[in-house]
């Protein structure tokens, strides 16, 4: 099926149109990180990390569900690699999945900050397709706004690519200003920018789209932070929460969220497609289909079969035999195909009573393991578990007298001579 898309500026088109009967179907994803590779392994078969397979497995999930629901566009909100120099193999598994659906549905791809070079010269990661002129795929290299030509009518749609400073902002405008002052005159300057979108979609009837890759304020922040590069600047919900707009479609932002749920329109971070570490291990992941109209616009989460990761923790200072207890807490736990980390707690002449290969056996199911052994030391034991940091040194002598079984009698007299000591060492106290 060719894809039905019209590619006009929006200045040259009519001001209104007849209302749809039937709702735009659009298909929202972002942050899919193709090349992450931690808690994989290598595929001897392919020569690349079974989590790379992972990332593609997720978006092959978006593509079939946008050709089976024959969706009318699909806007990829940023990030689609891992960095900013993709290797060849990850370059082309990516663009044969993106070909494929941009042959029936025009997809918006949105420029992120790990698709951005750092210098404005150089390409980012997306750029080929614009190269190549790829029918149906539009590269969201620079603010900008379109009407939309679908199947079902017409849609205006506006993007907002990561705003980087140097592109967005002259260097001698704001030249010795400080850090927090060219970030302020940079969330402004975005701010600016998606008003004025604003101000332009109010001239069609259509349904109006605004996609953009950047922090919102509001917005509650997860493991994307530790695979942000450079400073992030987070625009204010206000300046999205705008009725001239039917959706918002984010991207930067791994924790699926809606933002504006007591008001329209909807302003929606899909979150990422599959899980980068343990700090997303309870996330969802997936992506968002929404039922376009104007000023009507409904959405759902639709989930994907993510990667599971399971942290299973055990506590055998208590038991005599820690291996048992642990195998005893594994089992039933769904470790087949799933990231575990097991932490053990235990004291340190444990240690050996661990038999970690017996472990590693019932283990083996996982896609991948490790167990991390959490070792009370023998200070902290004696403390009762207490930090010393939070005892002044003459309980902590106390402490340790107690835990040698010193008489009450000994114990006083020890003290009191500890005492003496402590103020011959640090003077009088003032």
């Amino acid at each position: 099926m060719s894809c039905l898309i019209g590619l006009r500026k929006s200045a040259g088109l009519p001001k209104s149109r007849e209302p749809m009967s039937e709702p735009i179907r659009l298909l929202h994803f972002a942050d899919l990180h193709v090349g992450m590779e931690n808690y994989g392994r290598l595929d001897p078969t392919t020569g690349t990390s079974s989590r790379v397979r992972d990332f593609l497995d997720r978006l092959d999930e978006v593509i079939e569900y946008a050709l089976e629901h024959e969706a009318d566009l699909v806007i990829f909100a940023g990030d689609a690699f891992k960095n900013r120099d993709p290797k060849p193999t990850q370059q082309r598994e990516f663009a044969r999945r993106i070909k494929r659906l941009a042959d029936s549905i025009p997809i918006l791809l949105l420029v992120g900050n790990h698709d951005m070079p750092g210098m404005v010269a150089k390409a980012n990661s997306l750029d080929i397709f614009r190269a190549l002129d790829v029918p149906g795929v539009i590269v969201g290299y620079k603010p900008e706004g379109r009407v939309i030509e679908t199947r079902r009518g017409p849609v205006f749609l506006a993007w907002m690519p990561y705003p980087m400073r140097n592109r967005l902002m002259s260097r001698e405008e704001h030249q010795g200003k400080s850090i927090e002052e060219l970030e302020i005159a940079l969330r402004e300057t975005v701010s600016v920018i998606v008003r004025n979108f604003a101000k332009e979609a109010d001239g069609y009837e259509m349904p109006r789209v605004l996609a953009g890759h950047f922090s919102v304020a509001e917005a509650e922040f997860g493991s994307e932070r530790s695979v942000m590069l450079g400073r992030d600047v987070a625009i204010f919900t206000s300046v999205l929460a705008d009725p001239r707009w039917d959706y918002i479609a984010l991207g930067h932002i791994h924790k699926h969220q809606s933002l504006n749920q007591d008001g329209y329109p909807p302003v929606v971070y899909s979150g990422s497609l599959e899980r980068i570490d343990f700090g997303e291990e309870v996330e969802e992941k997936g992506f968002c289909w929404v039922e376009l109209a104007r000023t009507e616009t409904r959405w759902s989460f639709v989930p994907v079969a993510s990667r599971s990761f399971l942290t299973v923790r055990v506590d055998v200072r208590e038991t005599q035999d820690p291996t048992a207890a642990v195998l005893a807490k594994l089992e039933g736990l769904p470790l087949a195909d799933a990231v575990v980390r097991v932490q053990v707690k235990l004291r340190a002449e444990q240690e050996a009573a661990l038999r970690e290969r017996e472990v590693e056996a019932v283990l083996d199911q996982a896609a991948h393991f490790s167990i991390i052994r959490e070792v009370e030391s023998e200070a902290r034991s004696r403390l009762g578990g207490l930090a010393p940091e939070t005892l002044s040194p003459l309980e902590l002598v106390e402490r340790y007298f107690q835990s040698r079984d010193v008489e009450e009698d000994r114990l006083s007299a020890l003290l009191t001579k500890a005492e003496g000591l402590l103020r011959e060492e640090t003077g009088p106290s003032r």
